[in-house]
């Protein structure tokens, strides 16, 4: 098996996998109302919440639009805090159903600055939601959300936030740091296969709800919910990933949250010190350098395709180059959901030999 670390999706646990293997039931039955009430307790817990929690059939993406488009109308102001590609992406999403996006960009490799945030709230005193990503993949950065959100409650603002590279794997109290909606995806720290979409609703956002206007229909999280209290799913499920996500939920509380959040920010730091014992520098600013990915400029005289290449085809290992203005700039590890010391060890020393072998 190849040593998949790449920022999703990731690998899954063997008895996760098993899982799916099992035999379809009625969806519209008893056993999928009991499997249903299963992952939702067990995901309000590892979400650290209350709110409505909601399982989605589809991407991370779909998860963000759901966010969206179930709490803005056209035109509504919202101010889009952007670090890299996927911040950019939600805001594209919101402009894309007629919106009035505000960007506020931070330079990629920085955590966005909460002192800007509020500036830019005073300055905009109409905005109506900020989106915000929590971790972003691109560039290997954790924004400082629990400041970013106490000054958008301050204002009284909607908040929607795009977790779905962190929830689970990186400390997210959702109830604490009172967020309205916020996104994950399966494919990530939650150690399932692609095709699921985790969002969590406050009270405010399903507020939002009432008067929101942007069109939907298979993401119309109000039908989702009604269908919940029934233990269903408005459309038809993707039935072997929940039984996969319940077996991971499973072992996700069997290790315990806290145990969860340390092993990553161990394995975070084991990797980023590795890299520096090469001699490679990091991109990332280090005050807010992700748990679940670490992101490094690729060595001088380096071709960074050749690079993944040797990795991939010569050790079998399985690396990340860096997206839209970072392609062939940076190389991205990816360190979230079922990883552990050994698979980070075997990375460091793939790249050990192939950058030895490439430089000759």
């Amino acid at each position: 098996m190849s040593n998949l670390r790449i920022p999703g999706p990731t690998p899954c646990p063997e008895e996760v996998l098993a899982e799916m293997s099992r035999q379809m039931i009625n969806h519209r039955g008893p056993e999928f109302a009991r499997l249903m009430e299963s992952v939702t307790a067990k995901l309000k817990i590892i979400c650290q919440t209350k709110n409505d929690v909601l399982i989605l059939t589809g991407a991370g993406t779909g998860g963000l639009e759901a966010a969206v488009v179930n709490t803005l109308s056209p035109r509504d102001k919202v101010l889009a805090i952007s670090i890299g590609v996927f911040g950019d992406r939600f805001a594209s999403i919101a402009q894309e159903f007629g919106a009035e996006v505000i960007p506020l960009q931070f330079e990629w490799g920085k955590a966005a600055d909460p002192k800007t945030v509020r500036q830019a709230l005073e300055v905009n005193p109409d905005i109506k939601a900020v989106l915000v990503t929590h971790n972003e993949t691109s560039t290997g950065v954790t924004n400082n959300l629990e400041e970013i959100s106490t000054l958008v409650n301050e204002k009284g603002k909607l908040l929607l936030v795009d977790a779905v590279s962190s929830l689970s794997s990186i400390d997210l109290p959702i109830d604490k740091w009172h967020l309205d909606v916020v996104v994950s995806a399966s494919q990530k720290g939650w150690m399932v296969p692609p095709g699921l979409a985790i969002i969590t609703m406050s009270q405010k956002a399903w507020q939002a709800n009432q008067n929101a206007k942007m069109p939907c229909f298979y993401w119309d999280l109000a039908k989702a919910k009604s269908y919940l209290e029934k233990g269903q799913t408005p459309w038809t499920p993707a039935i072997s990933l929940f039984f996969a996500l319940d077996r991971a939920l499973d072992m996700i509380l069997q290790e315990g949250l806290e145990n969860v959040f340390n092993r990553h920010a161990h394995i975070a730091q084991k990797t980023r010190e590795g890299l520096k014992a090469m001699g490679i520098k990091l991109f990332a600013d280090p005050e807010h350098a992700s748990n679940t990915v670490t992101s490094a400029l690729i060595p001088e005289g380096i071709d960074g395709k050749k690079l993944l290449k040797t990795l991939r085809e010569k050790y079998d290992i399985v690396l990340s180059g860096g997206q839209q203005k970072l392609e062939g700039k940076i190389f991205r590890i990816g360190h979230m959901g079922w990883v552990s010391d050994k698979d980070i060890d075997e990375a460091l020393d793939g790249l050990r030999r192939a950058l030895s072998e490439l430089r000759g």
